[in-house]
């Protein structure tokens, strides 16, 4: 029996060109074998199960260590027997639009022959979809990586194990080689990676930390956001843990550690629990949450709306296994301008009302 929907990201489900609070970028297959299959080699076996499939990218998959049977990691010459459980986690297929390589500046943080560290400006969206097919961090990686295979094909998605919104800013990891991808993609469908994220949320937490637990699907009334559902079977399982790093009176500087990658995530936890992510224009952080009714207030907040004109989110840190050398990698990346203003106001205005008090 297979199940294609064990994936963490279908990648036709994009809300809009601002795609993705860090969805996992691959996907998961099961089948159980009859009882009456014949000794079949697993990659021919596959190639047939699984709809427009090539025995190059199931062979990959079994060199990563990504095809399992019975528990265990076999090779593409694994002979298929009865009653065999087989898992499968891929990387997803290309798209087969044709994309450009475009002479786009780039932040790298690191980058050896199997993976490049990127640190994405808020702003950039991550892959090209409809509305955005060019100016996109894939464009300017197939100009960057010009001479590497995977990125010379003009496939929609080269590399591409992970991603975050077009206005959240931080860090990337990008595989350059399909083995590569495979075996990030596994630590993310395995949750073996760390992400780590920082916010600004309306409100004052009662709680110095939490978590937030609740299925998150797309919403029943606005088909662009996503919703969180408490109970039932809508939606995929989602755990976000956060922990006040700094209180600024109406607003709180929140460190979120992700247990799962879903799409708009945080947005969608932190308006669950009414703390929507300062200036989230989908998810209503881009109206005055929390406060008071004078005008000088509103003003405030408006300044602070201009001086961060998106939502308050940055990926702070990733942390991986190098999937050749498997030496620990970690990375993190220093808040962007916008954010560290705005914060600043905060305290300036929180500093001025303790005087007056």
């Amino acid at each position: 029996m297979i199940n294609p929907k064990d994936s963490l990201t279908d990648p036709d489900d994009e809300l809009d060109e601002a795609s993705e609070e860090q969805s996992e970028l691959f996907e998961h297959f099961h089948f159980d074998v009859d009882p009456g299959q014949a000794m079949l080699r697993i990659d021919k076996f596959l190639t047939g199960k699984i709809h427009q499939i090539s025995r190059n990218r199931i062979q990959a998959a079994a060199d990563a260590d990504n095809i399992l049977v019975n528990g265990k990691a076999v090779k593409s010459s694994y002979k298929v027997k009865p009653l065999d459980s087989i898992s499968i986690v891929m990387a997803y297929p290309p798209r087969d639009t044709d994309i450009k390589s475009e002479n786009i500046p780039l932040k790298i943080l690191y980058e050896d022959d199997d993976l490049i560290v990127v640190d994405k400006e808020s702003g950039m969206v991550v892959h090209p979809a409809h509305g955005n097919f060019s100016g996109t961090l894939v464009n300017a990686l197939m100009y960057h990586l010009k001479d590497v295979p995977l990125f010379s094909s003009g496939e929609v998605r080269p590399g591409l194990v992970h991603r975050i919104d077009k206005n959240t800013s931080g860090i990337l990891v990008i595989a350059k080689s399909e083995i590569a991808m495979n075996r990030l993609a596994k630590q993310f469908f395995d949750r073996t990676s760390s992400r780590q994220y920082i916010a600004l949320v309306w409100g004052n937490l009662d709680t110095d930390e939490g978590t937030i637990t609740g299925h998150i699907g797309r919403s029943i009334r606005d088909r662009k956001k996503m919703q969180v559902f408490p109970e039932g079977d809508q939606g995929k399982h989602a755990i976000t843990h956060w922990k006040v790093v700094e209180r600024l009176g109406y607003v709180n500087l929140v460190e979120c550690k992700l247990e799962t990658g879903r799409t708009h995530q945080i947005r969608a936890h932190f308006e669950y629990i009414r703390h929507p992510l300062f200036n989230d224009d989908r998810y209503g952080g881009n109206l005055i949450v929390k406060g008071t009714v004078f005008t000088k207030y509103r003003q405030f907040v408006d300044n602070c709306f201009a001086l961060c004109p998106r939502h308050a989110l940055h990926a702070k840190s990733l942390g991986f296994k190098h999937p050749t050398s498997g030496k620990e990698m970690y990375f993190e990346s220093e808040l962007p301008a916008d954010m560290k203003n705005v914060i600043e106001k905060w305290r300036n205005y929180v500093a001025g009302r303790e005087i007056e008090e």
